[in-house]
């Protein structure tokens, strides 16, 4: 009998520990504290959580400020991790962010994405060369949810980009859910060339609201028919994380009362 038929999907076949995409109500359209997130994640057994809040130039996205000001945000809450981050909007084919360069090195994870109210969908090239542009900035972690349909990619030029500029590709569960519908069959093909082309991913929950954090039920199922293989997933590991990171010159799970003369 085939084993895809007969093998329980889930934690059984991928276990994760830690959520890369995160939002929380420093935007307008998210609905829980970063506390809530991180009670949330403890219920469900998460070890880290990433707080990627929406860059300025999106509508409803915080001030400059609050990236500025992230640096009061323990490293630990509720006994889960905390990474402080940001999810930057791709604004131009030059790979422009709209992450304040004064501030990028305050940033412990920089997550980058299309989004319409910043950057219109162009042609194929344009979208292309928007990413892949992005990518190429060397502080850029995590490309994500790259299988909107809304934005015509050349998949190989992207995912070439990638494993080049070593960076992580997104499979975003809430493009399955809540938003972006239509993109499973573009995820399905990035996850297969992924793995083809051994580039690391992350699965990202992309949550508005403290009951989604965690949720990766669909890109979990994603991966379970191709056989993707956990080593390549960012998310079964603390470490694999913050190796990753560490690499890149991030220094990590910075703590405020612990920089009083700083």
């Amino acid at each position: 009998m085939n084993r895809k038929q007969t093998k329980k999907i889930g934690d059984d076949f991928l276990k994760t520990v830690l959520d890369t995409h995160i939002h929380t109500v420093a935007c307008n359209h998210a609905y829980s504290t970063i506390g809530e997130n991180a009670a949330s994640a403890k219920s469900k057994g998460l070890e880290l959580i990433c707080i990627t809040e929406h860059g300025p130039k999106l509508p409803g996205g915080p001030h400059p400020y609050y990236f500025a000001n992230i640096k009061v945000v323990p490293p630990e809450l509720e006994g889960v991790k905390i990474l402080k981050g940001i999810e930057s909007n791709i604004m131009d084919t030059s790979g422009g962010l709209d992450l304040p360069p004064q501030y990028k090195n305050k940033m412990e994870i920089i997550l980058a994405g299309l989004h319409s109210k910043c950057f219109s969908p162009g042609s194929k090239r344009e979208n292309t060369k928007a990413v892949i542009k992005a990518m190429e900035n060397d502080f850029v972690d995590i490309i994500v949810h790259i299988g909107n349909p809304a934005y015509e990619l050349d998949y190989p030029d992207v995912l070439k980009a990638a494993k080049d500029t070593n960076t992580l590709i997104e499979i975003n569960n809430s493009s399955f859910v809540h938003s972006r519908k239509g993109s499973y069959d573009n995820c399905f093909n990035v996850a297969k060339e992924c793995m083809k082309r051994e580039i690391m991913i992350s699965l990202g929950s992309d949550a508005h609201i403290a009951s989604d954090v965690g949720e990766f039920g669909v890109a979990k199922k994603i991966l379970d028919v191709i056989e993707f293989p956990q080593e390549l997933v960012i998310n079964t590991s603390v470490s694999k994380l913050t190796k990753y990171l560490e690499s890149k010159g991030r220094v990590l799970f910075v703590d405020p009362r612990e920089n009083t003369n700083q």
